[in-house]
């Protein structure tokens, strides 16, 4: 007589798989969904690097440009170039620090911090539709992959 094994699990796939294995899966995973989510974005000409650096000094700001370079892993003439256009924009302002007049400091402008806030609330709603989808095991599920991810990005 024969037996027909069922095809394992996705879970049951994921123990048996090597750490290296797994770290792959897991990668190309968190990279396809990123890059499935950055697609949500409000009606701007900006690029990724771009709406990153008004990002971060919107939700962060006021930043100086060095501060946003190492934010952003990108080297200090890199980030000028960035923040020039987004200032030519009309997205960031520049001004000087008040502790010390020889350091700038950027600031999202009101369309800035609109484009901020459209592109999160349309990337929220994305995602947010995908999890109704999802039992609420499977959510749970991911509530804790978040904790642990979260983990895996302070370390």
């Amino acid at each position: 007589m024969l037996t027909v094994m069922p095809e394992p699990t996705t879970t049951t796939r994921a123990r048996r798989a090597s750490l290296a294995e797994q770290s792959t899966e897991l990668r190309m995973a968190v990279m396809r969904l990123a890059r499935r989510i950055r697609q949500e974005r409000a009606e701007t000409e900006l690029s990724a690097t771009q709406y990153a650096a008004l990002a971060w000094t919107a939700i962060d700001g006021p930043l100086t440009p060095g501060r946003l370079a190492e934010l952003e892993r990108v080297t200090p003439p890199s980030m000028n170039r960035t923040v020039n256009c987004l200032v030519d924009s009309g997205l960031l302002v520049r001004e000087s620090s008040p502790d010390d007049g020889r350091k700038v400091l950027l600031h999202a402008t009101d369309t800035g911090h609109e484009i901020v806030r459209e592109t999160r609330r349309r990337r929220d709603a994305w995602l947010a539709k995908r999890f109704t989808a999802l039992t609420p095991a499977e959510r749970d599920t991911l509530a804790e992959a978040t904790e642990i991810l979260r983990r895996l990005t302070d370390q």
